[in-house]
This record gives C-alpha cells, sequence and structure tokens, in this order.
C-alpha cells in the first residue's frame, strides 16, 4: 500500500504520515483558520477578550494567560483576562469575575518608559519577549511574579508576551501566556518558536478582530449619543417632554421584559430576543422624536387661551377696560340726572344699584372665563353655552361696538376637554408622522429596521382611530403597542407638568380600562401588566408618594 492509501482516510494528512512535523503543522495552520472565523464572527469585547486568551493558550498549550489593553491615553495596560488552569482562576471576559488587579504604568512618576515590567516593555517597544525561566532572567523585574508564587505556592517559568497589534500597526493591547507543558509529560517547558509564531498569528487575527468589534461598539455608542442628544433636544423645548421620553423608555422596556418573563396566554410561548429588544428600546428613544417641529407655545400649552403668552391677561385687561367704561358711563349718566330728574335720590339709587350689578356681573364674567382656562377636565354644553353668552355681549372701542371676546378667544375656551384646538392638536398630532419621516432616513441596519415603525405608531389605536396612519390591530405591531400603554400611562401620571396635577395610580389604571373597554389600548398588554407588580415597581420610582393609593377592582 502507498503512503498516499494509506492516508487516503484522512485527506488533512495527506501525502504526510501522522506525527509528522508536516502533519501537525497543518493542523495548527487549520486551528488558526478555524480560530480566524470565531474571532471574525464574534461581536461582543468582553467575550472575544476571553476568546483569545482561550485559543492562545490552547494553541501553545500554555497553562495559564493574560491579557492587557491599552488604554485610550496610552498611558497604561489595563488588566482583562486572567486564567490559570492549575491554579483554577478564570478571571474577567464572561467568568462573572470583574478584574481587580492594578494596571501597568507604561511611564514611571518623572515619565520615564517603563522597561522594568515585561508587559509594558512590549507595549512600548512592539517585540516579541520568550522567556524560558521567569527566575533566570535578565533585564525585568519579576519580583510580583515571585512573591505571586511564593504566596500560593505556584511556580511560574515560561513565559511569552507579545503585543496585539491592529490594521494600522498601533499596538491596542498585550498577551502573556505562562507556562508551556509538554503535550506528551505535562511537565512545564519553553515557548517554541513554533508556538510563538502560531500565536504571533493569532495576535494579529485577534487584534484585527478587536479593532473591528471596538469600532461596531464605538459606531453603536455614537448613534445612542446621537438619539440621547436628540432627547435633549426635546428637553430643552420641553422639559418636562424630555423627562417623558427617558420615562416612556423605562416603562416600555419594563413591559417587554415581562413579557419576556410571563408564561401567561398569549405571551407563553414568545420572547423577544436581544436584537428585537434594542429595537425596541431604540423606537421608545426616538418616539417623540417629531416634536422638534412642534412649536414650543403648543408642546407646552398649559391653559385653552396659551399662545406665546397666555392671553387671558389680554382678556383681564379688556374687561378692565370694560369695567371703566361702564364706570364713565354710569358717572356721565348721573351727572346728566342732576339737572334732569325730578326725583333725583331715587333715581341715583337705582342707576347705582344697576352699575354695580353690571360690575359684578363683569367680574363674575371674568372670573369664570379664568376657570374655564384653566380646566384640563371635560367642560359640558352649559359652561359652552354661558361662554357664547358672554361672547355676544358688545361695549364701545373708539366708538366702535366690539365683542367681550374675539371669535379666536371664543374658540379656544370652547375646548371641550384639555388645552388644544383642533388646528393644534392636528400639529401635536403631526410629530407621530414627522417621527417616521425622520427615522426612515437614518439607515438603520437590518437587526434595527423596524425602529421608524415602532417608534411612530405609538398614537395608534386598535380600532383604527389612532394617527398618524390609521393602523388596525391586524396591522399594528406588539412594540407599538407596548409604546402605547407606556406613553399614555406615563402622561397621566407624571409629576412633572407644569400645568395639571398628577393624576394618582388607581385613576391612571382606570382610564387605561376603559381604553381597553374602547379597544383603544391592547388589551392582553394591559391585563398582563394589571395582574402584575409592574405598574407599582414603576410608580414607587417615578411618581409622588401621594399618588400611590389603594386600588379598587379595576378590569
Amino acid at each position: 500500500m502507498t503512503p498516499l492509501q494509506e492516508n487516503s482516510a484522512n485527506p488533512d494528512q495527506g501525502f504526510f504520515p501522522e506525527g509528522s512535523n508536516a502533519a501537525h503543522l497543518i493542523r495548527h495552520l487549520k486551528e488558526i483558520t478555524r480560530i480566524g472565523t470565531a474571532l471574525s464572527v464574534e461581536k461582543n469585547i468582553e467575550k472575544l477578550l476571553e476568546m483569545i486568551v482561550d485559543e492562545a493558550r490552547s494553541l501553545s498549550n500554555a497553562d495559564g494567560g493574560t491579557l492587557y489593553m491599552l488604554d485610550k491615553e496610552k498611558k497604561s495596560l489595563i488588566f482583562r483576562i486572567l486564567q490559570n488552569d492549575s491554579m483554577n482562576i478564570r478571571v474577567g471576559g464572561t467568568s462573572g469575575t470583574e478584574p481587580t488587579l492594578p494596571n501597568v504604568p507604561l511611564y514611571n512618576d518623572r515619565q520615564k518608559p517603563n522597561h522594568s515590567n515585561v508587559s509594558s516593555h512590549v507595549a512600548l517597544t512592539g517585540e516579541t519577549i520568550n522567556i524560558s525561566d521567569v527566575y533566570e532572567a535578565k533585564g525585568f523585574d519579576f519580583n510580583g511574579t515571585r512573591q505571586y508564587d511564593n504566596s500560593t505556592g505556584y511556580q511560574s517559568k515560561s513565559m511569552l508576551v507579545m503585543p496585539l497589534k491592529n490594521h494600522e500597526n498601533e499596538i491596542i493591547g498585550v498577551l502573556q501566556l505562562l507556562n508551556a507543558q509538554d503535550l506528551k509529560t505535562g511537565t512545564v517547558t519553553a515557548f517554541s518558536s513554533e508556538y510563538e509564531a502560531l500565536i504571533t498569528s493569532l495576535a494579529s487575527q485577534a487584534a484585527v478582530a478587536l479593532t473591528n468589534s471596538q469600532l461596531i461598539q464605538d459606531l453603536t455608542d455614537l448613534f445612542y449619543a446621537f438619539i440621547k442628544s436628540i432627547a435633549t433636544a426635546v428637553d430643552e423645548k420641553s422639559p418636562y417632554t424630555g423627562g417623558h421620553i427617558t420615562r416612556v423608555v423605562e416603562l416600555t422596556m419594563m413591559i417587554a421584559r415581562l413579557i419576556n418573563e410571563t408564561r401567561q396566554a398569549p405571551f407563553d410561548n414568545f420572547t423577544f430576543n436581544d436584537n428585537e429588544l434594542e429595537e425596541l428600546r431604540l423606537a421608545a428613544w426616538m418616539h417623540d422624536i417629531g416634536k422638534i417641529t412642534t412649536p414650543e407655545y403648543i408642546m407646552d400649552k398649559a391653559t385653552k387661551l396659551q399662545t406665546i403668552v397666555d392671553r387671558i391677561e389680554v382678556i383681564e385687561t379688556r374687561f378692565h377696560l370694560i369695567a371703566a367704561s361702564i364706570k364713565n358711563d354710569f358717572l356721565q349718566r348721573r351727572l346728566k340726572m342732576i339737572n334732569d330728574a325730578e326725583d333725583y335720590d331715587a333715581a341715583a339709587a337705582e342707576m347705582e344699584q344697576q352699575f354695580n350689578n353690571e360690575i359684578v356681573q363683569l367680574r363674575d364674567d371674568l372670573e369664570f372665563i379664568k376657570s374655564v382656562n384653566a380646566s384640563q377636565e371635560f367642560i359640558d354644553d352649559a359652561i359652552i353655552e354661558r361662554l357664547h353668552d358672554i361672547g355676544r355681549k358688545t361695549y364701545l372701542r373708539e366708538g366702535i361696538e366690539t365683542p367681550y371676546l374675539t371669535a379666536d378667544e371664543l374658540n379656544n375656551l370652547s375646548i371641550r376637554k384639555g388645552t388644544l384646538n383642533s388646528d393644534e392638536r392636528q400639529i401635536v398630532e403631526n410629530h407621530a408622522r414627522v417621527t417616521l419621516k425622520i427615522l426612515n432616513e437614518l439607515p438603520f441596519p437590518k437587526k434595527l429596521s423596524m425602529v421608524p415603525e415602532y417608534a411612530a405608531g405609538h398614537h395608534e389605536k386598535l380600532d383604527g382611530s389612532g394617527y398618524p396612519r390609521h393602523l388596525t390591530a391586524a396591522k399594528l405591531p406588539l412594540q407599538s403597542r407596548i409604546m402605547a400603554i407606556a406613553d399614555i400611562f406615563e402622561a397621566l401620571t407624571a409629576k412633572d407638568r407644569p400645568y395639571k396635577k398628577p393624576m394618582k395610580l388607581s385613576q391612571a389604571l382606570k382610564i387605561l380600562s376603559f381604553l381597553k373597554k374602547d379597544r383603544h389600548i391592547d388589551p392582553d398588554i394591559y391585563n398582563l401588566v394589571l395582574n402584575s407588580d409592574l405598574f407599582f415597581d414603576y410608580a414607587r420610582a417615578n411618581m409622588n408618594p401621594e399618588q400611590i393609593d389603594e386600588m379598587e377592582h379595576i378590569e
């Protein structure tokens, strides 16, 4: 049988017999290829750092390994990973044990390069240092290593220290391997030149993977910073709206996590994965971005008559002028009566009573207008009718008959509920359409592609009466339904609105219950949250203590 036939069962060996240096090299090359692929796929930096040390130790059969990363100012090495099989130690990465060892300074107190520490020397020079026995090595200070050995009983010997260089040949970290072990005997031996070449190749791949991963993380951080800066911009326009965004994010993610944890139908077989949670979080952060285009005087409209200023002050001034006009008319008629009236005293008394009645009525009308202007509650037909009665009254202004209230003032005062008239409400509602328009301009990656859809849908309703697209239940995503509940509940209970008192917990839940029955919000999400402690948990963190009251039975 020929050598080719003998090795045909293992194509990796080819012409090279098992145990030969060539076959050994081929296995290592295949391993390097496999590791490179794995490193390029992993995006979690902590897992990636851990993988680098794991694979470097596996290739070199090292008992221990340490990984340092260069800090951004390039003044020290930050300890990130420590592994040692003999000591059963795993620190950093996914181990659950946070690194506590101090950083390694690259410069001393006099700003001279620290070449006494082997790791800092490698970081400063880019050299690879291969030491067969640290107890006999010259040129480096291994007192710390000896002290560690004395305190633990461990015996450090061989060490391989090499830099991690990225694609621009910049040093980004240092990999340190300890105590290479003979594959057959298990005894500690020096790191061979073969191991050194393999680890150098691995270190190069690892550095590129780390750089790519860090770039991805930096882009993600930049994107989030951009998002939060937009929220800050909204916050600058309206402080309470900025707080609203932050709290909606918090409440949205609380509901999403509850859905992931529940075993209650219809969510018992449903789970948001990490990408979907991230997508939802971003959508919550961006849900009110369209308010950047909403005029501040509308967004902050605290009373029915407010524009740039609250026009109730204009009406107050006008009513004072009307009162002065009534008084002036009274005095003129009284003066005339002195000469004309036969029974002056009786006529004057009647005239003064009429004057007093008019002034009292005028003051009463003004107080009524002021109360309606500040009201957030629903106003009924009787109130509307009285407003129109007042609006029909006139006074003379420079000889021109002028109504007590202008048509625009009467229109705003007649707002049935809240402070926004129909035109202003359309402007506010337009923010959802603008949100969709703005977010559709951003190049979201595939895993975040639904952010615009979810963010713009937080004012949609299951019955199709919402906005901006009047979506029905069949087309309304679960993520938008979650945000809708979070958005409404936060708005009802917010304690930082300057124009209204925050609702108590029980009142807010009653309103949500009505909205559920009217098919405005998702009943399954509402029932799930209502049957949990989520609203109480949110309330304790974000509401005033007096808002958190005992709830009656709510469905």
